[in-house]
């Protein structure tokens, strides 16, 4: 089981459009294909985003995970609707508290 600190490839995503972050999140956790998956999409609840001025972070354990992930938006989501904003390879996931996901 990986850990926060294993999630250290992050990329930084912006959508105006609430349900395309659900379909975001979704292929985040599709795109860990190992490990704790809830941690890629930790800290994506709605009032993340909107205290983030609709910017959400995804943290994956691989980089590979992350480029699956980048791969999948572009072929499947329409573009005008999220745009990817930054990637790191050094910015470990923090754990979030025990609130709603929705």
């Amino acid at each position: 089981m990986t850990t926060h600190s294993d999630h250290h490839y992050s990329v930084t995503v912006k959508t105006d459009d609430f349900p395309m972050l659900h379909c975001l999140r979704s292929l985040a956790d599709c795109g860990q294909e190992t490990g704790n998956k809830r941690i890629v999409w930790g800290g994506t609840k709605k009032a993340d985003w909107e205290r983030n001025q609709h910017c959400v972070t995804f943290h994956f354990s691989e980089p590979d995970y992350r480029i699956n992930f980048l791969n999948e938006a572009n072929r499947i989501l329409p573009r005008h609707l999220w745009q990817k904003i930054r990637e790191s390879d050094n910015d470990p996931a923090t754990r979030q508290g025990k609130t709603k996901y929705w």
